[in-house]
This record gives structure tokens, C-alpha cells and sequence, in this order.
């Protein structure tokens, strides 16, 4: 049963380190959701601060990652369209590496927000603050997923 809980938890836990780059996925709640399942097996135990204080932590970053988006769009001015745009452009470029992931998302956010009928301009600092707003929750999403992995990996390598 311990085998079984600790591949579950891998599995979660590195499905939250994906989450953090795909929209769709919910990376932290995942990963916290793997540290739960290993703590329910025999090899390791976490105290309830140590639950407490990472539950608040993917709370934050969730809610943080809801909301920025919404109030950077609305800051710069732009649409769902330029949302969608560089979210669309971000999974078609991503193939080409980190450059790809930056000018897909950039491009795709600039074409989202002409096709809405802005101008070249407003189109260009729309898609930038869009796309910048979209890094710091995807950043602060890989590093609270990284930190719930450590913790994983850190009991995992107890195990052995």
C-alpha cells in the first residue's frame, strides 16, 4: 500500500509541476494534494504547521493566479481576446523551446487584441503587460510546486 501511495504521489506531484505551465491543470493544488498522499504512507510525517502553512501558500498562489490575470488585463487595457491570444500562441510555440514560449505568447496576445479591433499601438502594450502579468503567476506557481517536489523528493530519498 506505502508503493502505491508513493507512486500516486509522485504522479501528483509532478502533474502540479506541469499544471504550473499549462492553464488547465491546477499545478500547486496538485502537488499539495501528492505531499498529502506521501504523508499517508509510513515514510514520512508532516507536522500540521507544515499543512497549514503550504495550504495557505497554494491558496495564495491559486487565488493569486485567478486574479492577476483579470486585473493585469483590465490595468493595460485589454481583452479576452488578447488573453486567449497569447495563451493559444503560448501552447503553439511552445514546441520551439523558451524563446518560442515568450514570442508565441507575445504574438499571440498582439493578434488576440487586433482581431478585437485595437490598434497596432494598444495592441502591443496590451499584449506585453498581458503577457507580463501571465510570467509572475506562472513563475510563482514553478517555485511553490518546486519547493512541494523538494519536499518530495526529500522523503522519497528516505525511502531508499
Amino acid at each position: 500500500m506505502d508503493t502505491l501511495l508513493i507512486i500516486c504521489a509522485g504522479i501528483l506531484v509532478v502533474a502540479g509541476l506541469v499544471g504550473s505551465i499549462f492553464p488547465k491543470l491546477p499545478g500547486t493544488p496538485l502537488s499539495y494534494l501528492g505531499l498529502i498522499l506521501i504523508h499517508l504512507s509510513t515514510l514520512t510525517e508532516y507536522s500540521i504547521h507544515f499543512f497549514v502553512h503550504w495550504g495557505l501558500i497554494v491558496i495564495t498562489v491559486q487565488g493569486l493566479d485567478y486574479l492577476l490575470p483579470r486585473w493585469g488585463t483590465r490595468k493595460f487595457g485589454g481583452s479576452k481576446r488578447g488573453v486567449w491570444g497569447g495563451i493559444i500562441g503560448l501552447l503553439v510555440c511552445f514546441y520551439f523551446g523558451k524563446w518560442g514560449i515568450v514570442t508565441g505568447a507575445v504574438l499571440g496576445s498582439f493578434i488576440g487584441e487586433l482581431t478585437g479591433g485595437r490598434k497596432t499601438y494598444n495592441a502591443i502594450i496590451q499584449s506585453i503587460g498581458a503577457f507580463s502579468i501571465f510570467i509572475i503567476g506562472t513563475i510563482s506557481q514553478l517555485i511553490v510546486s518546486g519547493w512541494l517536489f523538494h519536499h518530495y523528493f526529500v522523503a522519497l530519498s528516505l525511502w531508499f
